[in-house]
């Protein structure tokens, strides 16, 4: 229900830190757009971790302020046109990271840890464009063993789409752990789902591994299609014409106020 989306995008105050999946896990496309109506600026987007489609329309909709990633892309359609743009024109901060990056830092959170130690980065540009990571010598080698500490990144909203949540608020992930990741380091989780099930998901043996349990769902709102033109695993597939659609329009600023503003039109249609 687009009230009800609407309603959640609310939570999502100015200058928040907010979290989004990468394209195939369960992006909420409907909750772009409400977070657009909504109107929230200078957000700090984590991508978890990667961006696409989402993001750009963020970005291109002049509501963020940083962009914390390890690429962002359209995928086979190309580039990401609004997030190229932003970052040439210097609009958005990019806090440039690598996946295992991204992931160590909402370990760290959910674990209530200030910072986890990873390896790989020693050498890299990525860690040189990065002040806020740091390198020690590690405590329990004889030395001569650097290794690079990733402080926690603890968001105040994950925004995620799942195929399903029964009528307590629990959510069925199913093998897509990084929306958990999200979900236990975040303040806010807000999730739009394809339907709401009667069931108990956490009752059923054959569900309860892959639910996200209501303790760390903040709200929950049904929202069918709500990934499109992004798909849902084990719904639909990816609408790929469109995604390519949008990445023709969006190579303009005007462009994509044109595609947003036909999207608008078709929703409330």
């Amino acid at each position: 229900m687009p009230g009800e989306v609407l309603a959640m995008a609310k939570f999502i105050k100015p200058s928040m830190r907010v979290a989004l999946p990468v394209d195939y896990a369960g992006v909420s496309m409907t909750m772009t757009r409400q977070m657009i109506e909504h109107g929230a600026g200078d957000l700090h987007l984590v991508c978890v971790p990667t961006g696409g489609l989402q993001v750009d329309q963020l970005i291109g909709a002049g509501l963020v302020r940083t962009v914390e990633t390890s690429a962002v892309s359209l995928g086979e359609a190309g580039p990401a046109p609004r997030f190229n743009a932003a970052v040439k024109e210097g609009a958005v901060h990019l806090m440039d990271a690598t996946c295992p990056a991204i992931h160590a830092g909402l370990l760290a959170a959910q674990k209530g840890s200030p910072f986890v130690p990873l390896r790989g980065l020693i050498g890299t540009d990525v860690l040189r464009y990065r002040s806020d990571w740091r390198v020690i010598d590690n405590p329990l080698a004889d030395g001569g063993d650097p290794i690079v500490l990733i402080p926690a990144i603890k968001p105040d909203v994950a925004v995620f789409h799942a195929p399903m949540a029964d009528r307590s608020g629990n959510v069925w992930i199913g093998r897509r752990r990084e929306l958990a990741a999200m979900a236990y380091a975040s303040d806010i989780v807000l999730v739009t789902v394809e339907r709401i099930v009667d069931e108990n998901l956490l009752a059923n043996e054959l569900t309860a591994a892959g639910v996200l349990p209501a303790l760390y769902v903040t709200a929950v709102a049904s929202a069918p299609r709500g990934a499109w033109p992004y798909g849902v695993w084990g719904e639909y597939a990816a609408d790929a014409a469109e995604i390519a659609r949008y990445a023709q329009a969006a190579r303009t600023a005007e462009g994509f106020c044109s595609y947003m503003a036909n999207i608008r039109m078709e929703a409330a249609s």
